[in-house]
């Protein structure tokens, strides 16, 4: 890499681990290029990354303390990061302003459409980063624009959108169905397209061989670079040196018992389950799941985090442990790439949707919430790395259920097209950052554009 400055990318990610890990991933592919990149992040978040080439700057929400914890409610936390955030996120671009570092562009969650207002102010480039698929783009921007009403009604099924596969009822994010259950998340969600013709780019986290018929539908409606799956280089082309992990962690990771436990055990022979950092089942759910993973006999490896465990029925939990661990947390990229893994149940959160595919394991879907119905059915019946298991008229996945998609995942023949179908998939993440690959190419040429601006002196004009 020659030292020729390339410009300096703030990136902005919401302050979730599910939103600053991709955000972060790509400021380190941006650093590894030759960009100077700076995370943005809030006080209450900031202790807890630390990554090497990318700088850090806190910026506030107003609840410096506790983050969103601290707030009164959705709203309450989304106006205050407004406010506070454009007023401290100026600041940092200020910061820089007469150094030898000058922010050419800020990259932000499209969640935070706030941050293109800043960049506009500052006369620099700002670029959206969308966290989830571009099937859910492509939904939701149809919905901002009026071409979709809600609620979605079940005698109106199958819902056709272009470039997508025709979409049942069980198949769409919760709030198209029940658009009043969470209408501060549906709000958050729908603020993400107004300004987005506005914006220098839009990134996407995803990649063309998973949703190149998506992002051809949604082309239509915007532009949207596609450069994922943003997960640690190890895992895919090993470019950056000693990428094995995000670099930040909200919950501090247990990760020697995870691999200890794993090292004992035969190869693929392990179910790995976890429902992610936000998700929260019911109590009948998790004695469910438990009295599933006890009957099916397999090994089995469940984060269970602190404030969940609770819910596992002790004489269950204690009976099971002679074939699984339960831990509260693990180094889950570690824990995936492990021979000893055989399955991964999951909730279907994009991040977890994307290692998955990234490290050819095999899913049982289920998904709890939001846009993690849409991602099951693409786990299931578009890409068939796994089977989706199917609730009850309670909403509860029963212990027999969740015994059968095990079995069709760990053993007998569907479990090899599964298995196939996961190392396909894997393959096809790796060439996404190989030479030639659509991701690289999308990244490359951003970092070309800054480079070439910034060599005309156009650091601080946006582009007209």
């Amino acid at each position: 890499m020659d030292n020729e400055y390339r410009g300096h990318v703030v990136v902005l990610p919401y302050p979730s681990q599910g939103h600053i890990n991709p955000l972060l991933q790509f400021a380190k592919r941006l650093a590894s290029k030759g960009v100077k990149a700076t995370l943005a992040t809030t006080s209450y978040t900031v202790n807890s990354i630390c990554v090497p080439n990318v700088g850090i700057e806190p910026i506030s929400d107003g609840f410096d303390q506790a983050g969103f914890a601290q707030a009164a409610d959705e709203d309450t936390f989304l106006q205050s990061f407004k406010t506070n955030g454009s007023r401290t996120l100026s600041q940092v671009l200020d910061k820089y302003q007469n150094s030898d570092f000058p922010v050419n562009c800020v990259v932000y969650d499209s969640f935070l459409p706030w941050a293109l207002d800043v960049a506009k102010k500052h006369r620099i480039y700002g670029a959206s980063f969308f966290t989830n698929s571009a099937t859910v783009c492509s939904i939701f921007f149809r919905i901002h624009h009026g071409l979709l009403s809600l609620p979605c009604k079940l005698e109106d099924m199958p819902l056709l959108v272009p470039g997508l596969p025709p979409l049942n009822f069980p198949d769409l994010p919760t709030f198209l169905k029940k658009p009043d259950s969470y209408p501060a998340y549906l709000k958050m969600k729908l603020n993400q397209y107004p300004d987005l013709d506005k914006a220098d780019w839009v990134f996407v986290n995803t990649f063309e061989a998973l949703e190149g018929q998506a992002a051809n539908g949604l082309s239509k409606l915007f532009s949207g670079k596609l450069i994922g799956p943003m997960v640690p280089s190890a895992y895919l082309d090993g470019q950056i040196t000693g990428d094995r992990g995000y670099g930040a962690s909200l919950w501090k990771p247990i990760g020697e018992e995870c691999t200890k436990w794993l090292e004992a055990k035969p190869p693929k022979s392990v179910v790995y389950v976890s429902f992610g950092s936000m998700v929260s089942l019911t109590e009948k759910q998790m004695e469910e799941l438990a009295l599933g993973l006890k009957e099916s006999w397999v090994h089995f490896l469940w984060v269970v985090r602190e404030s969940e465990r609770s819910k596992l029925p002790k004489e269950i939990s204690d009976s099971a442990k002679e074939k699984g661990l339960f831990v509260t947390w693990c180094n889950q990229l570690e824990a995936l790439a492990h021979e000893a893994i055989g399955c991964f149940v999951t909730h279907c959160g994009w991040n977890s949707i994307l290692e998955g595919l990234s490290l050819g394991v095999p899913m049982v879907a289920v998904p709890q919430w939001a846009d993690q119905l849409t991602n099951a059915k693409f786990v299931e019946e578009i890409w068939e790395v796994g089977v989706r298991a199917k609730e009850d008229e309670q909403g509860v996945v029963r212990k027999e259920e969740f015994v059968g998609c095990l079995k069709k995942v760990m053993e007998g023949e569907r479990s090899q097209e599964i298995r196939k179908n996961s190392s396909k998939w894997r393959e096809l993440a790796k060439k996404e950052f190989s030479e030639g690959g659509s991701s690289e190419k999308n990244i490359t040429g951003f970092v070309e554009h800054l480079r070439l601006a910034n060599k005309k002196g156009e650091a601080n004009l946006w582009s007209t």
